[in-house]
């Protein structure tokens, strides 16, 4: 063991494995092609709004990828998180770079930006060999703690760098835990398959990176505060929470069949975890779900027609709302959850956007309102404005 990694557990349980299949008798499917007409209308000006209230770019000069955006504004600051590759114009980890940029509100164009990590450096004692999903999170007042995966010696692992607000200074890079019941391995690919193979959890099969869902939501237990989030590896999708934003702890895995793949969106209200993921790239939906956190079960899943991009969710006067992609990445479709029966949520508009729209991110901007970043054809980091209000 050495000061930032750490061993994972040993154990002689082999990891078992669970199929993934396409969904039956779901207990709704929301199909593209049957929104309404007051819907596409909506969507016409949604689309318009991103394009009129513009912010800015977040991307750097030279530049040649960028792409998964996170945001937040603390005080009169936007700080954007990301990652880039300087060097030629493919998402490729073996060239890319973690990244934090930061602008005041009142002069956006005027950023600051910090690289973190680049395929190259080092951790400790180790050379890393791939960087991918860079994401932020909202520790307090002062603290931010950016997040990333990276790879060292082959095995992927979730890496967080916090970033003091008052001095504007990085502290040490570290390694996120990931807990399991009782064991506690490092957030590497192969720490969550010995911890949930030592503690006898199932999982759909794993590949690639790792990742932990950039949208933060929170519940009291106990007199103790909760962070939930969502954590993914290839077709193993699951809900995770934490109280210091290090130590990720597994909460569940949907318990019926399905054809879940890579990122997964979550959002805590009360009891009840909601749930979007992606499906297996020849499935033409994604599902939606909630996760009861008194008894422990899953309700029956509402299948939402989707190019199987990245969603995100958003808690807005008194209301859920689904952010997605019904039909490639130049389409956004926002949905209001039915919090009591998923099966009556309602599609609220779908828009054809003026330019691609990858991954959006939704988070609260100035007043009140909200602003949503998102990647234009991995090439532009753009964030802009928008007053959900009009179309509710």
């Amino acid at each position: 063991m050495n000061r930032i990694f750490s061993n994972d557990c040993i154990t002689e349980n082999e990891l078992i494995i669970t199929p993934g299949a396409p969904i039956e008798n779901p207990a709704r499917v929301i199909k593209a092609n049957e929104v309404s007409e007051e819907a596409i209308k909506k969507g016409d000006a949604f689309a318009q709004e991103i394009e009129d209230r513009f912010v800015a770019n977040f991307e750097r000069t030279g530049d040649k990828m960028a792409h998964v955006s996170t945001f937040v504004v603390v005080g009169d600051t936007v700080y954007m998180s990301y990652y880039a590759n300087m060097k030629e114009p493919s998402e490729d980890p073996k060239d890319q770079t973690a990244r934090l940029a930061y602008a005041k509100l009142e002069s956006p164009t005027d950023i600051t930006f910090l690289d973190l990590q680049t395929t190259g450096d080092k951790v400790g004692d180790r050379v890393i060999d791939r960087v991918y999903d860079t994401i932020l999170m909202q520790k307090d007042d002062d603290t931010i703690y950016v997040m990333w995966t990276a790879s060292t010696d082959g095995n992927y692992y979730r890496f967080y760098q916090p970033f003091t607000l008052s001095t504007k200074t990085l502290g040490e890079i570290k390694v996120n835990r990931f807990k399991v019941g009782n064991t506690v391995n490092d957030f590497s690919v192969t720490g969550i398959q010995k911890a949930l193979a030592k503690e006898g959890v199932p999982c759909k099969k794993m590949y690639v990176d790792i990742g932990i869902m950039q949208k933060l939501s929170c519940r009291e237990e106990n007199g103790e505060k909760w962070y939930y989030s969502g954590t993914y590896s290839g077709d193993f999708t699951a809900i995770i929470r934490s109280k210091d934003l290090i130590t990720w702890e597994y909460v569940s895995q949907p318990d019926f069949i399905n054809d879940s793949k890579w990122e997964n969106a979550t959002y805590v209200l009360e009891d009840k975890i909601f749930y979007f993921v992606r499906q297996q790239n020849e499935n033409k939906c994604g599902f939606l779900t909630a996760y009861n956190i008194k008894d422990g079960s899953w309700e029956k899943p509402v299948e939402v027609e989707d190019c199987q991009s990245r969603g995100d969710m958003i808690f807005y006067n008194g209301e859920l709302y689904l952010f997605h992609a019904p039909i490639d990445r130049d389409h956004i479709g926002i949905i209001k959850i039915d919090r009591q029966n998923l099966a009556n949520s309602q599609v609220v508009l779908q828009a054809k956007m003026q330019s691609s729209c990858f991954y959006p991110f939704v988070q609260y901007y100035k007043n009140g309102e909200l602003a949503m970043s998102y990647t234009v054809n991995r090439q532009h980091i753009r964030l802009a404005e928008f007053d959900l209000s009009k179309y509710i």
